[in-house]
Formats: structure tokens, sequence, C-alpha cells
């Protein structure tokens, strides 16, 4: 669980990520397959990781995971397992950086 004050940080930073993907980032993360609707949204996984790496100071992928998972389950109940996330977060990674 969370403090208030985190809790707030968390939602400033998925209202901007929700903002910017509506704007422009929706166009470069267009999904192709019939899987484009994913239990934990683009948008989320963006979230998670920034915060972890901004606000928590966690930098490897499976360091943000298990924050994730001990402390921001109750707000991401669909978080799904280490290596779901981990090959979410490296597509997401890999489609930005082209």
């Amino acid at each position: 669980m969370i403090n208030q004050s985190i809790a707030l940080k968390l939602i400033k930073i998925f209202s901007t990520i929700c903002d910017r993907f509506e704007k422009d980032l929706k166009y470069t993360c267009e999904r192709y397959s019939n899987n484009n609707k994913q239990d934990l949204t683009d948008q989320e996984i963006i979230t998670i990781y920034l915060f972890a790496v901004l606000e928590e100071q966690r930098f490897s992928i499976k360091q943000i995971y298990k924050y994730a998972f001990d402390y921001l389950l109750d707000w991401l109940p669909k978080l799904g397992s280490y290596t779901v996330f981990s090959n979410r977060l490296n597509k997401r990674n890999a489609k930005v950086s082209k």
C-alpha cells in the first residue's frame, strides 16, 4: 500500500501519460494484431516504468516489477506475471526507440 502523497504522484504521472498517449503516442504504439486489447494497458505499463524510475529510483525491470507487485497491486490488479510485464515493457521500448 502506498501513502496519499505517493498516490497523487502516481495519478499525476498516469494522467500525463494518458494525455500524451491520446495526442500522439497511440499512433506509434498501435497494435496490428488480434490481441490488441490487453488486460494491462500501454498507458499503465509506461506509468509503472516512469513512476518506479523517477519516484522510487528502481532501474532494472525486475526491480520495477517487484515494486509494482509489492505496492501497486491494489491499483493494478491485472499486473500479471513478471515475464509478461518484461516482454510488454521491452516491446514498448523497442517501438519508441526506433
